[in-house]
């Protein structure tokens, strides 16, 4: 059976939440292991480490502060980030970056919140995992400046265009491809960009327990999407590129190791 690592799961706040040790396993039953676990302020990415530290070598994570969180970022938070990122479970700074939908948070505040984490990332040496939404020109130009001096950059939940796309290839990004490309309502653009992702800058992911793939058949009961579900998805693009399965889930699965720095006894 093939393995996969599912890159971006939110498991904290949400539907997930109380099933926790069940979806572990029922992902882990399906090669989906390990899970990696989106913190998205720093009080969640904290629970995040003590939730990573009940399973070990299935669950690592992330630690950030989402643009939509990022009014709430003071001068003190860098100190406090830079020490949750020191956990030995967290294998990236992030979620960050800028979501211009939504504009939870003031505009300033999230390029702010964002630079502040991107300089925090190369302090230490950890890769970082990135939102953008409607705000590309803003987030290419402070990528820009900033990227030669990252470890890694991984934009996860891509959906943009393919000018878009090529910027980020450009800019030597990891994009991260969800059950969004199922969608055959809104996932169509999408669907036709993934052949042109090159095989070492693709990753993927289930966004857990957002984006249910609308394709399944049979379809789930529940709403909910699920990591166990991510060899589904994994298929699906894999038959848009035109490549075997297997051979898919198995470069996915190296470029994953390789950007959050994992080796296979982690999984």
């Amino acid at each position: 059976m093939p393995s996969y690592i599912d890159i971006a799961v939110n498991l904290l706040g949400n539907a997930l939440e109380p099933d926790i040790a069940t979806i572990v396993k029922a992902a882990a039953e399906q090669g989906v292991s390990p899970l990696i676990v989106i913190g998205s302020d720093l009080t969640e990415s904290a629970a995040a480490i003590k939730l990573c530290e009940q399973y070990p070598n299935k669950l690592y994570c992330t630690a950030g502060v989402h643009p939509h969180h990022a009014s709430e970022w003071q001068t003190a938070s860098k100190q406090v980030q830079t020490e949750l990122c020191q956990a030995p479970q967290v294998v990236a700074v992030g979620e960050c970056g800028l979501d211009y939908n939504r504009d939870f948070s003031p505009r300033p505040a999230q390029r702010q919140a964002l630079i502040a984490q991107l300089e925090l990332a190369i302090a230490q040496q950890k890769p970082v995992l990135m939102h953008e939404r409607d705000a590309h020109e803003d987030f290419i130009a402070i990528l820009r400046e900033y990227r030669p001096q990252l470890t890694g950059a991984l934009l996860h939940c891509f959906t943009g265009t393919h000018s878009q796309m090529e910027a980020y290839i450009d800019l030597d990004l990891h994009l991260g491809i969800t059950g969004w490309v199922c969608d055959e309502r809104r996932g169509q653009e999408l669907a036709a960009l993934v052949p042109f992702i090159p095989q070492n800058r693709i990753l993927i992911e289930t966004d857990s327990p957002y984006l249910l793939p609308r394709s399944m058949r049979p379809k789930p009961k529940s709403s909910k999407n699920k990591p166990e579900y991510l060899p589904y998805i994994a298929e699906y693009i894999a038959n848009l590129r035109g490549e075997n399965a297997a051979e898919f889930a198995k470069y996915c699965y190296e470029n994953s190791l390789a950007f959050f720095n994992l080796s296979r006894d982690n999984g």
